[in-house]
């Protein structure tokens, strides 16, 4: 089975693993000749799309680059799978929803997205419907799982040079670490000979926690004494929207992720070098 990994280097991508994954000098997803290219030739059985724009603010400025990247290529992207008898696995957010509906939101949910970024996914997901047949999207939530591009790694160098941090309490969300989304795909996608039906699925960490209880949970578990205030959204001046409730109902798998707080346990066992707090 051969298996292409498009976004090896970033957060999610570091990991999953392929002979097949092309660094972004090697294959641009913008370069739709090239990617076209790659794929026929390839004919993949899997293509693993950990590719995207993620800078949430930055989108309210350079709309048309989250659009590019989140959606027109991800459309193209679907084509050429179609086109050669590739399932995708693609990648969304909870950033589709308007945050609205305190209990959180199923499959099936109808999407409103606040901001640019959540429009640029949203379209995204409606570009991979709309081009084939067998995909499977798969939305998750806060995700942590590199110290230099997460929540987790942020607050802790944060805290190194403060006393205090302000820390946002009106928003909720399952964080999710990205070890146990990636072995949950390889678990109910790739590596079953039965393959659940197409379409779309949520997985995140179990449990919900404000931004303010998972930086809470964070100094906890590393013996930290920070003093941590909670604001409200309003407080904290940012181009995009956030919605306020992000939590993503699993109602297709049947089981659920581990908890949040015991996936960042074992996260944070690793002891990276960046988490220098640690030393």
């Amino acid at each position: 089975m051969k298996t292409l990994l498009l976004g090896k280097s970033g957060l999610l991508g570091s990991y999953f693993s392929s002979r097949y994954s092309p660094s972004r000098e090697e294959l641009d997803m913008c370069n739709y000749e090239a990617l076209e290219e790659y794929i026929s030739k390839l004919k993949p059985d899997f293509v693993i799309n950990c590719t995207g724009y993620t800078a949430v603010d930055d989108a309210e400025i350079s709309g048309a680059d989250a659009f590019k990247l989140n959606a027109e290529a991800v459309g193209k992207l679907a084509s050429f799978c179609e086109k050669n008898g590739s399932i995708l696995i693609h990648f969304s957010t909870d950033y589709v929803f308007d945050g609205e509906d305190e209990n959180g939101y199923t499959e099936d949910a109808v999407p409103s997205p606040i901001n640019i970024y959540g429009k640029s996914k949203l379209d995204g997901e409606k570009l991979v419907e709309d081009n084939m047949d067998r995909y499977y999207i798969i939305r998750t939530s806060w995700m942590f799982g590199n110290p230099e591009k997460d929540f987790v790694g942020t607050v802790l160098k944060l805290a190194e040079t403060r006393d205090e941090l302000n820390i946002v309490a009106d928003q909720i969300g399952s964080p999710t670490f990205a070890k146990d989304l990636a072995a949950a795909v390889k678990k109910n996608f790739i590596k079953r000979s039965d393959l659940p039906p197409f379409g779309i699925y949520h997985i995140t960490n179990s449990g919900a926690c404000s931004w303010y209880d998972f930086a809470s949970e964070i100094f906890k578990q590393c013996g930290l004494e920070i003093k941590l205030n909670k604001v409200s959204s309003n407080a904290i001046s940012r181009p995009a929207m956030r919605p306020k409730y992000s939590i993503l109902r699993n109602t297709k798998l049947e089981k659920n992720l581990r908890p949040w707080d015991k996936a960042l346990k074992k996260y944070l066992s690793r002891k990276l070098p960046v988490f220098s707090v640690f030393n």
